[in-house]
């Protein structure tokens, strides 16, 4: 059990990361909208991010590289690589700057349902002062290289509402058999774009990047495989049940929309009464600042192994990409929009762009040259394009949703 403590890490970090803002704000509206009926989607997501993350960490575990810089490598034409390295810039890089306004968002939320909005203009923008606040924080965090420091705290924060979520699904005494028939999959057609939002929140493509970064920093050599292992499992089975325990407390709850942090403590009430509020503003804030690092962290080690940058965190260009990234939530987060429809929009964003990360990925683990003999087997390639043909299929429905509705 010592043993074990000691290597958790990169997978307790990619858990709390994806146990921000986002994923309270959508598991919640999945359970108001659909109640128990969407539980089988998050636990193909679980299943999905185990799969995925488990090639991402093994990667970085085995080549010392994160996955940008190995796909820089291991293209040879060079006409394919600037392309791909183009599209997983602009990818990741979007798509980050979306993630960021949500996780600014869900922050927001968590202040705004203690204290009041607070808005000033600057020309025709008008910007929200606790987005720049918690930009603020992030920002500095980051520029100071102390957020290692403090990643145990945020992390207690987060996992300390994860374990008052568990309690409190516990404690509104869902219908069990209620709960086993939504496990069972349904019609995607059901709630489709809450579909790809669940999907989005679990399986967050900047985090196949960050977990081979931060595994190639932990441990070296493939004698480490078994711990890397376990250690993910458990840390994104956790995360799942607290995502199953938040879509549980939101069916039992007795609202029917979503517009504020009000609204969501609906669903903790049977546990702390009245302090709903203020614990679930704590939390959100909690999990914003934490997501609201890493987002901005993961686009530079994205773009540093795609430009093929060295230097590390105290380079000037590294902290140029991050403190864009902060910059664009911040603004993307004030532009009048409401703060859980930014938020969905980032999980959508990010169900759409899994495919492409995850076909690149599954290409690198099955590299001779970059894996050697802890390449993909015939199993995991099995699994793994199951995954992928899986997140290919909803995305196309998702557009074909979009264009039949223009």
């Amino acid at each position: 059990m010592k043993e074990f403590l000691k290597n958790l890490g990169p997978g307790l970090l990619v858990s709390a990361a994806f146990i921000g803002p986002g994923t309270v704000t959508v598991c919640s509206l999945a359970g108001v909208n659909f109640g128990y009926s969407l539980l089988w989607a998050l636990l193909i997501s679980v299943i999905a991010c185990i799969v995925l993350q488990e090639m991402s960490a093994r990667l970085g575990l085995i080549s010392g590289k994160g996955l940008s810089d190995c796909i820089r490598q291991e293209i040879k034409n060079p006409a394919f690589r600037i392309f791909t390295l183009i599209l997983i810039f602009s990818a990741i890089v979007l798509g980050n700057a979306a993630y960021e306004a949500g996780n600014i968002s869900g922050a927001v939320l968590g202040m705004e349902a203690v204290f009041s909005s607070v808005n000033f203009e600057i020309g025709a923008l008008q910007i929200n002062i606790w987005s720049l606040m918690i930009g603020g924080i992030a920002f500095l965090l980051l520029f100071l290289g102390s957020y290692k420091k403090l990643e145990k705290i945020f992390i207690g924060l987060v996992l300390l509402m994860s374990i008052s979520f568990l309690l409190t699904a516990v404690l509104t005494k869902p219908d069990i058999s209620e709960v086993l028939k939504g496990l069972i999959p349904g019609s995607f057609d059901s709630g489709l774009l809450t579909i790809i939002a669940l999907v989005g929140t679990t399986v967050v493509p900047y985090n196949l990047f960050l977990h081979a970064s931060l595994v190639s920093e932990k441990w070296s050599g493939e004698k480490y495989l078994g711990a890397v292992r376990k250690e993910l499992i458990f840390s994104l089975f956790l995360g799942g049940l607290v995502s199953m325990s938040i879509v549980i407390c939101a069916a039992a709850s007795n609202i029917t929309s979503i517009e504020s942090a009000a609204d969501l403590a609906v669903g903790l009430e049977p546990l702390f009464g009245s302090s709903a509020t203020i614990f679930l503003a704590v939390g959100l804030l909690a999990a914003g600042i934490t997501s609201s690092i890493t987002a901005p962290l993961a686009a530079a080690y994205v773009v540093q192994g795609c430009l093929g940058w060295k230097g590390g965190m105290q380079s000037k260009r590294f902290r140029l990409v991050w403190m864009s990234i902060i910059i664009l939530g911040v603004i993307f987060s004030s532009l009048g929009i409401k703060p859980v429809e930014i938020i969905q929009f980032a999980q959508i964003a990010n169900g759409l762009l899994l495919p492409i990360i995850a076909i690149f990925l599954f290409w690198i683990v099955n590299q001779a040259s970059v894996m050697g003999a802890n390449r993909n087997n015939g199993i995991q390639n099995i699994i793994g394009l199951t995954v992928i043909a899986l997140a290919v299929f909803l995305g196309l429905k998702s557009i074909f949703s979009v264009i039949q509705n223009l």
